[in-house]
């Protein structure tokens, strides 16, 4: 009998999107953020996507101290695999943004094929109360951000991380991001397998019709056949429809509180492992399994848990 399918679920347990008054399950504390990881990877995730905060206030904190206070906390408790952002949060250098991946070396690090405009804004129609006095302004200021990646700061993360064994998830936004690092595979600045999400639904990348997500997988599919492979993140609404496209296509998924606060219409998810359980109903409706860390580390062409610096 032929063997299901194995699909890669990561879950983006904080971000630096949401804010803290958006939901009372949103992780914070270095506690909350290593419970919320081992929680999604009990309930079936594979990989852990990774932000930190300011405890006190919620604040997107891209300090290596931050990180420290919960990656030993993850590790002691499970086996899953950690992929560290490098994307940061708003208004972050890079140099700010690869400092704990440089720091960690950890088997996964994410990294953004191109600038954009990354507009969050649209969520102060939804949102009208706030905690904190950041927060406001953080959305605000969103009309006018472009979140840099340039070549030059791609390169700087790639070798910056040169030595460290990690590989990356490379987030393509839009469809010159597949190109971009089609680029820097002909350079051989980066090799395969290629892990390579794209992200649907936030404002000023691509968006999130059906027809979306086939030309960035035909177009990934031209660049990288069989080199490459592929993860869908779909925003806000959009998470598990996405999800479950790609899932039917060949595809592995992301799901989790950085992209969306939501687990069905106006009812807020409670917890990541809420949406990683919903995403392996999904999975294991269409008759696939999820596949489990050692599974991942073998289809990614990963170094292994042993091999992290914390």
């Amino acid at each position: 009998m032929a063997q299901a399918r194995k699909v890669i679920v990561t879950c983006a347990v904080t971000g630096a999107i949401h804010t803290p008054s958006m939901s009372p399950h949103l992780p914070v504390t270095p506690e909350e953020i290593a419970d919320a990881a081992v929680g999604a990877a009990e309930a079936g995730a594979a990989i852990v996507h990774l932000h930190a905060r300011d405890p006190e206030t919620g604040k997107p904190d891209q300090s290596p101290e931050a990180f420290g206070r919960f990656l030993p906390l993850i590790k002691q408790r499970s086996d899953v695999v950690v992929n560290l952002t490098t994307g940061g949060g708003l208004g972050m250098t890079v140099e700010q943004r690869v400092a704990p991946a440089a720091r960690f070396k950890p088997e996964v690090a994410s990294l953004n094929m191109g600038s954009m405009n990354f507009g969050i804004f649209p969520m102060l129609d939804r949102f009208k109360e706030f905690k904190y006095d950041w927060e406001r302004p953080y959305l605000e200021n969103s009309r006018d951000h472009v979140f840099k990646n340039t070549f030059k700061d791609i390169e700087y993360i790639l070798k910056t991380c040169a030595g460290n064994g990690t590989r990356f998830e490379f987030e393509c936004y839009d469809t010159a991001h597949l190109y971009n690092l089609a680029h820097f595979l002909d350079r051989k600045l980066v090799e395969p397998p290629l892990f390579v999400q794209t992200v649907f639904g936030i404002l000023g990348g691509i968006g999130t019709h059906p027809e979306d997500v086939l030309h960035m997988k035909r177009t990934a599919d031209r660049l990288f056949g069989d080199a490459y492979r592929w993860s869908v993140l779909g925003a806000g609404r959009a998470q598990m429809p996405i999800a479950a496209m790609a899932a039917a296509m060949g595809g592995n998924v992301r799901v989790g509180l950085e992209d969306s606060l939501w687990i069905g219409p106006g009812r807020l998810a409670r917890s990541n492992a809420e949406q990683v359980h919903k995403v392996r109903q999904i999975i294991e409706g269409l008759g696939l399994e999820v596949a489990s860390p050692a599974e991942a580390r073998a289809i990614l062409a990963l170094k292994g848990g042993h091999a992290v610096a914390f």
